[in-house]
């Protein structure tokens, strides 16, 4: 019996920004990024507790990423937390990677950003009902692009 086999194979993507991998030495994004920037995004840094920029702004736009400009949040996904950081219930798909973050003796979800591997922030369990989720980012992370 001679069987014949068609392999169709589709090609979808999910991403709403699709992008390669952006990598850079420690040396390049020193020149890039401010030292505050670089201290959050690169050596996971956190800042302090409602100094954020972020916190208590919602302004209609787009909340990219201060490294690369990728866009990770969308402003009506935004809302106030009362955590002294910008916290959004969800991120735009694909763009915000999470990770097990063990480190300062408990256990969270780090969030990152997929394309350059910028620390952002940590996603907690404990948002508003729409998706349970509370993204707890810096915002010296982000950079927001408005709305024309």
């Amino acid at each position: 019996m001679n069987f014949k086999f068609i392999i169709i194979v589709i090609f979808v993507s999910t991403n709403t920004q699709s992008q390669e991998k952006i990598i850079k030495s420690d040396a390049k994004w020193k020149q890039i990024l401010s030292p505050i920037e670089y201290y959050v995004l690169r050596e996971k840094g956190t800042e302090r507790a409602t100094t954020a920029i972020y916190n208590k702004f919602y302004e209609n736009g787009l909340y990219n990423c201060a490294a690369c400009n990728t866009t990770l949040f969308e402003s009506q996904y935004k809302y106030n937390s009362y955590s002294g950081w910008p916290a959004f219930d969800r991120s735009v798909k694909n763009n915000v990677t999470e990770v097990k973050d063990r480190s300062g003796g408990i256990q969270r979800i780090e969030v990152i950003c997929a394309i350059c591997d910028g620390h952002l922030g940590h996603v907690f369990e404990d948002g508003p009902k729409t998706t349970g989720r509370r993204y707890c980012i810096n915002s010296v992370s982000l950079n927001f692009q408005p709305n024309k």
